[in-house]
């Protein structure tokens, strides 16, 4: 699994995440299996170079023989050369490259790959930044999950901030939501009907969440905070009983009006000295 950030102050977005994969095949009877776990993946894309405009994956690993990561990259060359119809370097919308990159990753390769699989992996991504001349960043999601996939959704209005986490929610959602996921069907399980439980859980909102983010927030602060979920989340699945599904470096990604999409924290699989003007 992993952990996957987005947080949208006034200032633009951040985008953090850990580095774990999962390499998920099928096994003999057909069913899902995570075969291992890697601590070097890529989450966080750049999808046009100099733009403020990027990605951020979870899920699933790969599909086929090509990782989430080749697969995106493969998508930025698509418009490097111009090949996607609806997207220029110099006038794109964010919705446009949603719509996009849904074409591409399902359409073209989960579909082709996983046709014939009883159960299908699950993966998401958003695409996230500043259409060409918008004064608003936004963000837009695309989830796979059991095989289906509806078109990306904006998850807020451009005026609106906020975080969205996805992959493993339990240490923020504790963190942040103050309560576990597991709290609407421990509910269910004293005999609650469902109108009483979504009272509790609307108290819970009004009452328990920490509210951490707000739309003044320097963009600096925002890669502060981000980077302290991702490193809670990190800890919290290392010290609970389980494999360690999050983990390995925290990359950091912020996407603002003026300076674009900058690299905070980074990992190289080469020497960056060895390999100036290469």
């Amino acid at each position: 699994m992993t952990i996957a950030i987005s947080m949208k102050v006034n200032d633009g977005i951040v985008l953090a995440a850990d580095s774990a994969s999962a390499i998920i095949e099928k096994n003999p009877s057909g069913a899902l299996s995570v075969v291992n776990i890697y601590n070097n993946a890529n989450k966080i894309f750049n999808l046009i170079k100099g733009k403020p405009v990027g990605l951020i994956a979870w899920g699933s690993g790969s599909i086929g023989n090509s990782s989430i990561s080749t697969l995106t990259k493969d998508f930025r060359e698509l418009i490097k050369e111009k090949k996607i119809g609806s997207i220029e370097n110099n006038s794109y919308t964010i919705k446009k490259m949603a719509l996009e990159f849904k074409k591409f990753i399902y359409d073209e390769n989960y579909l082709k790959e996983f046709k014939s699989w009883d159960e299908k992996p699950d993966m998401g991504f958003m695409i996230v930044g500043y259409s060409t001349n918008s004064h608003f960043s936004e963000e837009w999601k695309l989830d796979i999950q059991n095989g289906e996939c509806e078109d990306p959704y904006i998850v807020r209005e451009k005026n609106q901030i906020g975080i969205t986490w996805n992959g493993e929610p339990e240490a923020i959602c504790r963190l942040y939501l103050g309560h576990s996921t597991a709290l609407s069907d421990i509910l269910e399980m004293t005999g609650l009907n469902n109108s009483k439980i979504t009272e509790i859980l609307d108290i819970c909102q009004e009452r328990l969440v920490a509210p951490m983010v707000t739309p003044a927030m320097p963009i600096q602060d925002a890669i502060e905070l981000a980077e302290f979920l991702v490193d809670t989340t990190t800890q919290f699945s290392r010290f609970i009983p389980g494999a360690s599904t999050v983990g390995g470096p925290t990359e950091i990604a912020a996407i603002t009006k003026h300076e674009g999409f900058k690299w905070i924290k980074r990992k190289h699989y080469y020497d960056v000295s060895l390999n100036m003007g290469v």
